[in-house]
């Protein structure tokens, strides 16, 4: 029988935690902007997300394994609908307009498809009881590569490398040999650094992108704007930081996009390092509550899901919090459950809502 009381309240109340100090910074960091009141709508996502967690919970993971094929094409078919008739903005299009001021972002949702996708996929492997061979590590990497493909067509190359994490672990939990994984990296090594040569696959803000954050202070009004000041930001708070709307950085519009990518930057602006620590510990708390439910799951395909969900969140949470410090290029990945964005939120609490599903069975027979 599955109860609530089975739910992990420990975990859904650092994500609350997490999700109050969003809002608050969202506010803060528009307060003298013309997107004030975002908070608003951060809340408005947050409570959507609440709702389908709890939704989610209820439905047995095992029937969203039974039906993942068919999510994963109609989850194509949007990426290829997204390429045809998406809204551009930015010159990219990445959202499909619903009308009413509603805007749905495919390449979120996709996430959570592949998640469950790759779940299946390499239980499928063990539980035929054979190693895993190059004919199922191409169907893998096909089975990724073609929706990453799609959306870094968009073009999104920060979301399209979030997708990333899922194969990898995918791979390390379906019993990928090393042998088959030190080719696996030589080749993607190569590759790698034909696509950079080729000027084919990357546009060049995106090159720019990848390369300004090593030197950034070469551009300091181009390409290294973003970091150099998201630098100065997270140096100023010092210890106990400014105070909230007390941040010169954030309040004086020099920071861009505080309340998105660079939100983590205006944090440390105001909260300083003891806010920065505390944020951090947040994070690291919620991933070692994912990997004890990973361990306690009633199947392995529930491992798998699990460990998938604490995948992304982990490289998203080191890519965006990497590139406020300068430790990572900018790439447009927001960071989990603090950014502004309603595909982002809600995505983050339905991936933990089938995380709650997978826990509250793991009794069930």
């Amino acid at each position: 029988m599955v109860r609530f009381r089975d739910f992990d309240w420990v975990l859904l109340g650092f994500v609350l935690v997490l999700s109050v100090i969003s809002v608050l910074e969202i506010r803060s960091a528009t307060e003298m902007t013309k997107f004030h009141g975002f908070q608003q709508k951060q809340m408005l996502f947050i409570g959507v997300g609440l709702v389908l967690m709890f939704a989610v919970s209820l439905i047995d993971y095992h029937r969203l394994l039974g039906i993942v094929w068919w999510a994963y094409g109609i989850g194509v078919g949007c990426l290829v609908a997204v390429k045809l008739v998406g809204q551009k903005v930015l010159g990219a299009r990445r959202w499909i307009n619903l009308g009413g001021g509603i805007h749905f972002q495919p390449s979120e949702w996709v996430k959570l498809i592949l998640i469950i996708a790759a779940a299946r996929f390499f239980w499928e492997i063990v539980s035929n009881g054979r190693d895993m061979g190059w004919w199922d590590i191409t169907k893998s990497f096909a089975l990724v590569g073609l929706p990453m493909l799609l959306v870094l067509a968009q073009p999104d190359l920060g979301t399209s490398l979030t997708y990333l994490p899922i194969l990898v672990v995918g791979l390390f939990m379906g019993g990928l040999r090393l042998r088959h994984a030190i080719i696996l990296l030589v080749a993607f090594g190569i590759l790698t650094a034909v696509v950079w040569r080729s000027g084919k696959i990357l546009k060049p803000y995106q090159k720019a992108r990848l390369t300004s954050f090593t030197n950034p202070e070469n551009d300091p009004k181009g390409t290294g704007y973003q970091i150099e000041q998201s630098m100065i930001a997270v140096g100023s708070g010092g210890l106990w930081g400014k105070g909230t709307n007390k941040g010169t950085q954030t309040q004086g519009d020099f920071l861009p996009i505080p309340y998105t990518d660079f939100i983590f930057a205006a944090f440390c602006e105001e909260h300083g390092f003891i806010g920065a620590v505390g944020v951090l510990l947040l994070y690291f708390l919620i991933l070692v509550r994912l990997i004890q439910n990973a361990q306690t799951a009633a199947d392995p395909p529930g491992a798998l899901i699990i460990m998938g969900v604490m995948a992304i969140l982990l490289f998203q949470v080191a890519i965006n919090i990497g590139m406020c410090v300068d430790l990572m290029p900018v790439t447009g990945i927001p960071l989990p459950l603090m950014s502004y964005g309603g595909s982002s939120v809600i995505f983050t609490f339905l991936s933990f809502g089938i995380v709650m599903n997978i826990r509250m069975r793991r009794f069930v027979n």
